[in-house]
């Protein structure tokens, strides 16, 4: 089978993208993957990274107000067509699946016009503009969160499948896990992280909170405060007196075992996006989630308020938040561990662990018609 898989502008529509791609040569090794994406996109480099073929069109958001930049912007998505239409004719695809972002936008929908069948998939609770368009083109839309399909109109397409995350989530134990990371398994452990880069608003917050946790050595801390803000918060905590140098603190510029420290968290502190909340939700762990606010369409505020509805998390509006805030948040929880249990159980729930199979049986089934 020959496919087409198309996602770009962050990575949170290239990830899913390309596990999907991965997913669908480990069914069948015979399997052609062509990703299409934007020349200056992540993609550009992640793709070829990771050992698949790459072809470019142009795409852009369109912008709030009409002007100048917005008909700037509509010839490049009619120039996006054009290319789109070429290199269908050249690949000739069995199959295109998108994961959203702008440059999904024209190779779904003229492989759709071309008769050749497509599959979209979403990933957080409140669906992008681009998806929910394309929604009425394709066969099936492939969906993350329940809470997602009262958002579009084409309630027959919808397959509820969740989002593949990497098989090591959920398969590595307490005991490994803290082994890994130089932890006690039996110790209370409280995990943060705000992305690669970091949050400074989640940092800032996080002194307070170790302003306190200094005074509870029975609570073990992994903080990865991300690269552009590491120097800053070391910096931070030391005129703030606190000393770091702590047997149950790790105190990181960046996570690089992920599985091994979901593994032993009892509660994680981070941001909303769909892919972090996926790999939370089948590690089955609660959480404190503070939204990005300038997220597009305020989107990880949904999926935020989606883990709470189902009482696996609580969330603080970033514009909410503050040292005092987090901590006593944090101060009620760490201290009810039956409510903890309770909260890990709604999150397990909400996990979909086999994500990455059930994409992988629609994208043959639909590809095979």
């Amino acid at each position: 089978m020959r496919v087409i898989v198309t996602g770009g502008g962050t990575g949170g529509h290239i990830y899913p993208a390309l596990a999907i791609a991965k997913g669908l040569l480990s069914a069948d090794s015979r399997t052609e993957i062509l990703y299409v994406g934007t020349e200056k996109g992540m993609e550009a480099k992640l793709v070829p990274d990771a050992g698949f073929q790459f072809e470019s069109v142009p795409g852009q958001g369109l912008p709030r107000k009409l002007s100048v930049e917005t008909l700037k912007v509509g010839m490049k998505s009619l120039t996006a067509l054009w290319e789109t239409k070429q290199i269908l004719k050249r690949f000739k695809p069995d199959l295109v699946v998108g994961t959203g972002g702008y440059v999904s936008g024209p190779v779904v929908l003229s492989a759709a016009l071309f008769g050749i069948p497509t599959l979209l998939h979403e990933q957080n609770a409140l669906p992008g503009v681009t998806n929910k368009i394309l929604a009425r083109f394709v066969r099936k839309v492939m969906v993350t969160f329940p809470e997602s399909i009262a958002h579009f109109g084409v309630q027959k397409k919808l397959e509820l499948t969740g989002l593949p995350v990497r098989p090591e989530i959920g398969a590595v134990s307490r005991e490994a896990g803290a082994e890994r990371l130089g932890l006690n398994p039996k110790q209370l452990t409280l995990l943060i992280t705000g992305g690669s880069r970091g949050a400074r608003s989640i940092n800032q917050a996080m002194l307070e909170v170790l302003k306190g946790l200094s005074a509870r050595s029975e609570i073990q801390v992994v903080w990865a405060t991300g690269s552009a803000t590491y120097k800053e918060t070391l910096k931070a905590l030391k005129d703030a007196g606190i000393n770091v140098n702590r047997d149950n603190w790790k105190i990181l510029e960046y996570l690089k075992d992920m599985p091994a420290a979901l593994a032993c968290a009892d509660l994680w502190v981070g941001r909303a996006g769909a892919a972090s909340l996926a790999e939370l939700m089948v590690a089955g762990k609660p959480a404190v989630l503070i939204p990005y606010p300038y997220a597009a369409e305020n989107h990880q505020e949904y999926n935020a308020r989606a883990l709470e509805q189902a009482g696996a998390a609580r969330v603080i509006l970033d514009k909410e938040l503050d040292g005092e805030t987090l901590w006593q948040i944090l101060q009620e929880l760490l201290g009810q561990p039956d409510k903890l249990k309770a909260m890990a159980e709604k999150s397990k729930g909400l996990g979909q662990p086999d994500a990455l199979a059930k994409i992988v049986k629609i994208c043959l089934e639909t590809g095979w018609k």
